[in-house]
């Protein structure tokens, strides 16, 4: 099922986990789904990966020693450059308390194992289309906010211009008056 939307280039996914094993099968069947996969066996790995290239989404095992993915999260979400990154967690289907903690992070989503992978890969879609649309509104924003500028700066050059007019016009005015 390829569910990828359709951009110029496959939506690059970094996946967070540590067992090399789970990585290999998450990354084969993402991969199989149309995603180009990076694959990271810890966050402090998968934090310098994002720094070295644009990843549009992160899956990150929720319970990882070290930096968690709770603390990946938390780290990704404080930095200016990545925080809009979106984040799905992957947590055991017993950890309530974890997914409760991921979403209290700033994680996007949280999925419980074992999962369908055809459910997590249309939760990767789901993700990336919304922060796609996002995207678009921030750059939508940013052509409004120049608009708004350079409307701004042409009334001020009128205005200016209509004051001259009006003090050329007072003065011709006076001369007019005193001949």
């Amino acid at each position: 099922m390829n569910v990828t939307p359709s951009p110029v280039r496959p939506p690059r996914l970094l996946i967070v986990e540590p067992s090399a094993s789970a990585l290999r099968v998450m990354a084969k069947r993402l991969g199989e789904a149309g995603y180009r996969v990076i694959g990271c066996p810890n966050s402090a790995d998968a934090l310098a990966e994002m720094h070295r290239q644009k990843i549009d989404l992160v899956v990150a095992e929720l319970r990882m020693a070290s930096l968690s993915g709770i603390d990946l999260t938390r780290m990704i979400r404080a930095d200016t450059v990545i925080r809009e990154t979106p984040v799905v967690l992957v947590a055991g289907r017993s950890d309530k308390s974890g997914a409760i903690d991921g979403f209290g992070a700033g994680a996007d989503d949280v999925v419980a194992k074992p999962f369908h992978f055809e459910v997590l890969i249309a939760r990767i879609a789901r993700r990336l289309a919304r922060a796609a649309a996002i995207e678009r509104l921030h750059l939508d924003r940013h052509k409004l906010d120049e608009r708004v500028t350079t409307r701004a700066i042409e009334l001020g050059e009128l205005r200016d211009r209509l004051k001259a007019s009006e003090a050329e016009r007072l003065r011709l005015s006076q001369i007019a008056g005193r001949a």
